[in-house]
């Protein structure tokens, strides 16, 4: 197996979106505008082809056509960061969750503080749903994309929060 990843810029109504991927499948999503846009070394290569999936299922996000993504990932984490991530798929579109809920949905009601900064850590943005997760008393805490796009993509998804 290769370990070479390849990289595409998908121009989102949010601004430009850097995207990754291995063979296995997508390795990270950044909105290149915010305080974490991802880093695009030399060795990375781009492979526009490889996205036409990942671009079109944003495209009808975006538009409003699609609510889930069906899109092969490997994001690159520790086992408990992997069971965090996991976990944020199961939150849908329209919903938000707590951090407390998520540390109950891994059966690790105590590790509050563990599975924020797991959240903050997930590298494929978006596609696993950490802008989902919310303060417990409804209001909008940090995301790696900024708080005003935080706002902007719960309201695009309808969701509840509190500003």
């Amino acid at each position: 197996m290769s370990t070479d990843i390849y990289y595409s810029i998908y121009s989102s109504p949010h601004g430009d979106i850097a995207l990754s991927a291995n063979d296995i499948g997508l390795t990270a999503l950044a909105f290149q505008s915010g305080p974490a846009a991802l880093d695009l070394p030399d060795d990375y290569q781009k492979y526009e082809t490889l996205f036409i999936k990942v671009h079109q299922q944003l495209d009808e996000y975006f538009s409003g056509e699609r609510t889930t993504f069906n899109l092969a990932l490997s994001p690159q984490g520790t086992p408990f960061q992997q069971k965090v991530w996991q976990a944020l798929t199961t939150i849908k579109q329209g919903e938000t969750k707590s951090y407390a809920w998520l540390a109950e949905k891994i059966n690790n009601k105590k590790a509050v503080r563990a599975v924020g900064t797991a959240n903050g850590a997930n590298p494929i943005a978006l596609i696993i749903p950490c802008h989902r997760v919310i303060g417990s008393n409804g209001k909008l805490t940090g995301y790696a994309g900024g708080l005003a796009l935080k706002a902007k993509l719960l309201m695009h998804e309808k969701a509840q929060f509190k500003v």
